[in-house]
């Protein structure tokens, strides 16, 4: 049985799992959904006789029978690329075929997914989570959501020290001038700031936790681990994916009414990993600020192993 891992050629994350899974002889299949149509075959039949597909897909490297995968490990795939000379309007249409042919096969899947496409991107909109979140008992800042201009300045100005947070709903800009995903930090804004360009679009406000550090907490299955992360300038204590060479790390444990809000958001969302990102203010208590069902983990040292040793456990034994 196979473990089929869905990534981009280079993902630093996922190669740490294909390496701990090759390292226990585990058969895996590495396969880039980018790779369909130009580079990357696929053939599935099913009929009243079969409950599921019977499908190959035929890669560069190798091929693989969709009957012999145990597990998915689902990271950051591509999404199918067309051929070039395709006129646009033909090729919208290839890419919405593409999505729904290849893309579905592989969703249909009746295996463990760590973690099916459908549940993260249910579990990676803001407004979804953060209810969800406060309803499994979780603490979250005050948070508005708006395109009223009117309505954000009121909300900021009856915050304590009248600053909010202002973070993007999405994770990037569609671009930057090299055409490339562009991220966009949190950044403080005031009352005074706001200008009629709020109206354009949904933009989310949150109030301004003074924080003593912040926490990346990654769930693995029932096993959490978690670090704090204290900033060392000015750029990361707003956000501290701002600046990493600045941060420093210290594994923590997790209170437990915390522990139990979160295991309970995993199971309303049927989430096998997840990362989220708490504030901790002065007094000790965890804001939630951030869900993410397919977040990086690599870049805390003393996490990083134990966090690889337990995906590979979940994807090589899915039914213990």
């Amino acid at each position: 049985m196979t473990v089929l891992v869905l990534t981009r050629p280079t993902d630093a994350t996922a190669d740490l799992v294909i390496a701990e899974l090759n390292e226990r002889s585990v058969p895996v299949c590495r396969l880039d959904p980018g790779d369909f149509p130009e580079a990357l075959m696929v053939a599935a039949r099913i009929d009243s006789d079969r409950t599921s597909w019977s499908s190959v897909l035929r890669g560069q490297h190798r091929d693989v029978s969709l009957a012999d995968v145990q597990s998915v490990y689902y990271r950051r795939p591509g999404t199918p690329r067309l051929h070039p000379e395709m006129p646009e309007e033909d090729a919208r249409w290839a890419q919405a075929e593409a999505q729904a042919g290849f893309g579905g096969l592989l969703y249909s899947l009746p295996c463990l997914w760590v973690n099916h496409p459908h549940r993260n991107r249910w579990a990676s909109y803001p407004p979804v989570a953060l209810a969800a979140a406060v309803r499994s008992g979780l603490s979250v800042p005050r948070t508005l959501i708006t395109n009223d201009p009117g309505e954000a300045r009121e909300f900021i100005s009856a915050l304590p020290g009248q600053v909010a947070a202002y973070k993007a709903l999405g994770t990037t800009h569609p671009s930057d001038r090299n055409d490339r995903p562009q991220a966009l930090w949190t950044t403080q804004v005031r009352s005074d700031e706001i200008d009629a360009s709020v109206a354009r679009t949904a933009h989310q406000f949150q109030e301004w936790v003074d924080k003593a550090y912040e926490v990346r907490l990654t769930a693995v299955a029932e096993q959490l681990f978690a670090a704090e992360i204290h900033a060392g300038s000015s750029a990361s204590r707003i956000d501290f994916r701002a600046d990493y060479d600045s941060l420093t790390y210290k594994p923590c444990q997790v209170p437990e009414p915390t522990a139990a809000g979160v295991r309970t958001l995993m199971a309303t969302f049927g989430l096998r990993y997840v990362a989220l990102d708490f504030l901790v203010n002065p007094e000790g208590r965890w804001y939630l600020i951030d869900v993410n069902p397919n977040g990086q983990w690599g870049f805390i040292p003393d996490l990083r192993a134990p966090i690889t040793h337990a995906l590979a456990d979940l994807l090589e034994r899915p039914t213990s």
